[in-house]
């Protein structure tokens, strides 16, 4: 990944923060928290990571996010300046929950010491 997409996907990640905040009304999309963006060196595709306060409605969570994909998309545009505006995706980010899972293997490792 190059330093210009490392920046695009940083840009990406606070705007769409913000007009998830500020714009969607869809209740599923509350208490989202982006953690990070990837986007291709083409700039054809973004993939959007999140963790959600409720981790029992992920699915339900990322499946509201996915439909409203296309307004973000829109919104995005407006407020970011950019050649070609990649197709934007979401993902559950599953880096916090491993490393939750480490953090514990390592706490009843160190107790049986």
């Amino acid at each position: 990944m190059s330093v210009k997409t490392k920046k695009i996907g940083s840009m990406f990640t606070r705007e769409i923060s913000r007009i998830i905040l500020e714009e969607i009304k869809d209740p599923n999309i509350k208490f989202v928290t982006l953690t990070g963006c990837d986007v291709t060196n083409d700039l054809s595709y973004a993939k959007v990571y999140f963790t959600c306060l409720n981790r029992d409605k992920k699915e339900e969570t990322e499946k509201a996010l996915n439909k409203a994909a296309n307004y973000i998309e829109l919104e995005l545009s407006k407020s970011v300046e950019i050649r070609k505006m990649p197709q934007i995706s979401f993902h559950y980010d599953t880096s916090i929950e491993y490393g939750e899972k480490i953090k514990k293997k390592l706490q009843e490792l160190k107790e049986k010491e």
